[in-house]
């Protein structure tokens, strides 16, 4: 019974994300405008600490039109010297959403580092679908994301 619950939310939190979110003119994922990306979360941090640790805007960073906070100058540098390689695939969309060929919030506290690279997703229930099989939604999120970006 617990696992037809947890289908249905998902599905409803699904169909309700799509028709709210079905492609975005924003490349990287912020709450609300003027909100820093990961929710503020230093995304160095799940690489150097092996957690998301709560960044700090006194070191902050503009890159792709969002504010990006760390937890000290180290980090914040690290970042600047290379974004690509810390910031979260998909913009910091959800990875399940993306996969399926819609945008929904990441959430910093759903995430995984997989090949060096961070992924979001929505919620943790969300997350135990995408971990089920990573390899296909990572290509399929792969193949959907630049189609997911308005022109």
């Amino acid at each position: 019974m617990k696992k037809i619950i947890i289908a249905v939310v998902l599905i409803a939190g699904a169909v309700a994300a799509y028709m709210l979110y079905p492609k975005t003119s924003s490349e990287i994922y912020v709450a609300s405008a003027g909100a820093p990306a990961v929710s503020g979360y230093d995304t160095v941090s799940y690489f150097t600490q092996g957690e998301p640790v709560k960044g700090n805007a006194e070191f902050s960073a503009e890159w792709k039109g969002a504010t990006w906070y760390f937890a000290s100058a180290e980090n914040m540098e690290k970042f600047k010297a290379d974004p690509e390689a810390y910031a979260p695939q998909f913009g910091g969309y959800c990875s399940w959403a993306v996969a399926h060929d819609y945008t929904a919030s990441g959430d910093p506290l759903a995430w995984r580092v997989i090949d060096d690279k961070l992924y979001l997703n929505y919620n943790k229930p969300t997350q135990v679908e995408w971990l089920k099989d990573t390899d296909t939604y990572i290509a399929d999120g792969n193949q959907n994301w630049p189609q997911l970006l308005v022109q």
